[in-house]
């Protein structure tokens, strides 16, 4: 076992003892089938409670049901709930496999706030469920508090599934007891495209064991197998815990769907019978949708959009980007224009507009993919921004240039770049004075991740926009198992006195290397 971090600084979150008891007491088998509980009784959330997309004012409490029920919430100051507020939240049913998302709104700012979910038969309300409980910290209007949180991806990747004999996805047990404001999951959230098989052999002869389902036996292609995959995670109880006390904020990747997918897409996997690549994306969206909390995505629909922004208060905005659902097909990525690119022009064009509305300190950019790292698809093809040509920008570059060269033109100070996606963890410089492209102003992007997915060696950066690699971890061979090598995840604490942010490049026990970051400077 790792060691354990640091306990939390005196006056941050109070550890969530009930809910740690309670999610404990939720341990579900090692091989599940659907439906998972029992229909006896009175309606279970055996899946826990989440939190999402919390501001200072709001936030999005998520629960499953084992059946029909109505879904009600209650909010108070205080573990006791003597006082509390009640929320009726929707009713759970089969077509949004009996998840529900309630919006709570009109919260103290810069507060701690004890939730409980009840579920509630739909014939006779008096009878509920065991109350499941959680808790999360609204955004502060002030900046005294400062704000903290992490942020990974990569979860349940290359056939790494839920090891008990390692006591499951351990990590997040680690980075709840750090006790964050909240936690950025930058992608790949599942791998709908790699089975969890029962066992799987180490190169030295160990035997990896997972827990296995029905659903994620075989690749995802109906919406009944996006489901599974999206509930797989949640049969870890450290995952339970974390999300009772910690807030999520979630984007998707190409894992959600298929290794590289792009719109328009048609695959050629012979695991597949369903080759169109956006029949399946709209049915992972709508999956996604269901079993995250996420403010732009109506439960049980598969439309809406996963790009948004998140005010956290006077020191930070988050800008969450979809990378993914709006991009050009993969190709050699040197076109001498292109109007798509990555992010679609409508993205392109909001995220300018957004960037320059925002007055907090910093200004977080949530990218699913790297920019000046050099990631291939196939022999010719690339997946993310860069294409390994140094020079003038090129394909989706371009967009990028733009981006660059609008936050420096409006004078937009405070842009951080995190992301995750290649399964190490570093971090960059980006320069002008290095760069064939110049319209720029300096600034950091730094990568974290996995959690729970396998580890591959560092891929090339490109020197179109001048990146310089003060740090790098990352194993020397592909596929590398959570059993060989630690997890990696990343911390930002903005001081609320002096508006200092602190990154810290962190593997599961210790920190790797960390960079402080002064407010309102450029060229740092």
């Amino acid at each position: 076992m790792s060691p354990r971090p640091p306990s939390p600084l005196p006056g941050r979150r109070s550890v969530l003892r009930g809910s740690l008891a309670a999610s404990a007491a939720l341990a579900l088998p090692a091989t599940v089938t659907a439906p998972a509980l029992a229909l006896s009784g009175r309606p279970k959330a055996g899946w826990g409670v989440q939190t999402g997309d919390v501001t200072t004012d709001s936030g999005l409490v998520w629960v499953r049901s084992d059946r029909p029920a109505r879904m009600i919430v209650e909010t108070s100051a205080t573990e006791s709930f003597r006082r509390t507020t009640r929320w009726h939240g929707p009713l759970l049913g089969p077509g949004t496999d009996f998840t529900g998302t309630t919006r709570l709104r009109g919260l103290p700012s810069g507060e701690q706030i004890h939730y409980r979910v009840l579920l509630a038969d739909p014939d006779d309300p008096r009878r509920t469920g065991e109350p499941v409980p959680g808790t999360f910290r609204t955004a502060s209007t002030h900046r005294r508090g400062g704000v903290r949180f992490l942020w990974s991806g990569d979860i349940a990747g290359q056939g790494w599934g839920i090891n008990p004999d390692l006591g499951g996805y351990r990590v997040y047990e680690e980075m709840r007891r750090l006790d964050p404001d909240f936690f950025l999951c930058s992608g790949d959230t599942i791998y709908a495209d790699n089975p969890i098989l029962p066992t799987v052999t180490l190169p030295d002869g160990r035997i990896w064991r997972n827990v296995t389902t029905e659903e994620k036996s075989k690749v995802a292609e109906s919406l009944a197998e996006f489901r599974g995959a999206f509930r797989y995670n949640l049969l870890d109880e450290n995952v339970r815990r974390f999300n009772a006390q910690v807030p999520t904020v979630i984007q998707w990747d190409d894992h959600e769907v298929h290794n590289n997918w792009y719109p328009g897409q048609i695959l050629d996997d012979d695991r597949y019978t369903v080759k169109d690549a956006d029949l399946l994306a709209a049915r992972s969206l709508r999956a996604f949708g269901e079993y995250f909390p996420i403010s732009t995505l109506p439960t049980g629909d598969a439309k809406g959009r996963v790009y948004r922004v998140l005010r956290h208060g006077p020191l930070l905005d988050v800008f969450v980007l979809d990378m993914r659902t709006h991009r050009n097909a993969n190709s050699p990525n040197r076109q001498p224009d292109d109007t798509n690119g990555i992010l679609g022009a409508e993205q392109l064009a909001w995220l300018k507009r957004e960037l320059s509305r925002s007055r907090a300190t910093w200004k977080v950019i949530a990218s699913d993919m790297p920019l000046g790292l050099v990631v291939a698809d196939g022999a010719v093809n690339f997946e993310a921004v860069a294409q390994g040509d140094p020079g003038a920008p090129l394909g989706r570059e371009l967009q990028i240039a733009e981006l660059l060269r609008h936050i420096k033109h409006r004078r937009i100070t405070g842009t951080v770049w995190l992301t995750a996606d290649v399964h190490y963890t570093s971090a960059q410089h980006y320069d002008p004075a290095r760069a064939a492209f110049k319209d720029f102003a300096p600034f950091w992007e730094f990568v974290s991740g996995p959690l729970a997915a396998g580890g591959f060696p560092a891929v090339k950066l490109d020197g179109t926009f001048g990146p310089e690699q003060p740090f790098v971890k990352a194993p020397t061979r592909a596929n590398v198992s959570p059993a060989e090598s630690p997890q990696y995840f990343g911390e930002v604490d903005i001081d609320g006195a002096s508006g200092e942010l602190t990154v810290r490049l962190r593997e599961e026990g210790g920190v790797l290397f960390t960079k402080v970051l002064q407010p309102g400077r450029v060229g740092q």
